[in-house]
């Protein structure tokens, strides 16, 4: 791509006059500096995958109940063959499932199951501006554009993940105001306060500071607008965290895991209103697990194997948390 940022012509046209417009003067040069090609020697075969993809007309799609695109009566088995074989060379898929014309991407994380989790405990999301932090290839965008938000962005530093989102969306159509676009938090304007919800799902464990990611998240939202934090939590009182030494569940870049009270408290004291608990469970290897789309280890081999209640290292179990706060209003 010579000039990625191409691809989001439709994004960069509607900035002026959204509540994103401080925006508009930078992000086209930050998509193109993101996507450099000398930054990602892949890039060149991934945009070739794009190229290959055939150009249909889905007649049918789903976002609110799953992520289906295209009737499976477009496609005979040959062409679905052809598709798997090229949306493979994006390889790993790991959050999704998704289904183009019959063909099942059966991801690494059943992440319809998270949404499943998380979305009744939430405001509305109809005519909403929505960020999804570290939203990987964009399937719960998807979700939350089935929820009839008005515009979807999602942001995650992973180029593949970017482009497996650009595989989904060529087949559902440009036209949809959900983006995924090349970047981490930092990339973010400053105080921005403009979404009306912000979602960080499976990110807050990854930072070295969870005050200062909590604080970006709170500056990104308009005066009383939701945020949905999901991390990895312990059980304990009040005060209690787990920052593991070396790796946790095979993971080398994982900090806090704090108790749930901790969490609230955390909350609480960068001014988030009333943060609360709404949803726990442990992690299961019928939720994460190896598939044909992603053949690398997953979570039966992150556990110990005499034990699973404790990873491999002897920590604690992975344990997943769903926390909901608002912004101030004023």
């Amino acid at each position: 791509m010579n000039d990625p940022s191409q691809k989001y012509q439709s994004l960069i046209n509607w900035l002026p006059k959204s509540p994103l417009s401080v925006w508009h003067a930078d992000i086209a040069q930050q998509i193109n500096e993101q996507l450099r090609i000398e930054r990602w020697g892949d890039m060149p075969s991934w945009q070739q995958s794009l190229e290959r993809l055939p150009e249909i007309d889905p007649l049918t799609m789903d976002f609110s109940q799953s992520v289906t695109i295209g009737d499976p009566g477009l496609m005979d088995k040959g062409r679905r063959l052809q598709l798997q074989a090229t949306l493979m060379d994006l390889h790993p898929w790991r959050k999704g499932p998704f289904n183009l014309y019959g063909l099942n991407i059966d991801t690494e994380w059943r992440s319809d199951w998270k949404w499943e989790r998380v979305l009744p405990h939430i405001e509305p999301l109809k005519d909403r501006l929505v960020l999804d932090v570290g939203c990987g290839n964009g399937y719960h965008c998807w979700r939350i554009l089935g929820e009839g938000a008005a515009r979807v962005i999602g942001i995650d530093p992973s180029p593949k993940s970017v482009f497996q989102f650009y595989a989904i969306k060529h087949f559902a159509g440009e036209e949809h105001p959900v983006d995924v676009l090349p970047f981490g938090i930092e990339q973010m304007p400053k105080k921005l306060k403009a979404f009306d919800t912000v979602f960080s799902m499976g990110i807050l464990y990854h930072r070295r500071s969870p005050m200062d990611h909590l604080l970006e998240l709170k500056e990104l939202l308009r005066n009383g607008g939701q945020l949905v934090l999901e991390t990895l939590i312990i059980e304990g009182k009040e005060g209690e965290s787990l920052l593991p030494q070396g790796r946790y569940g095979k993971m080398p870049n994982v900090w806090f895991l704090p108790a749930a009270d901790t969490l609230i408290s955390w909350m609480k004291k960068i001014g988030l209103r009333n943060p609360r608990l709404v949803d726990q469970c442990k992690t299961t290897t019928e939720e994460q697990r190896s598939t044909d789309w992603m053949t690398f280890d997953s979570l039966e081999t992150f556990l110990d194997p005499e034990d699973s209640n404790k990873t491999i290292e002897g920590h604690p179990a992975p344990i997943r948390a769903v926390f909901i706060a608002e912004a101030p209003t004023a």
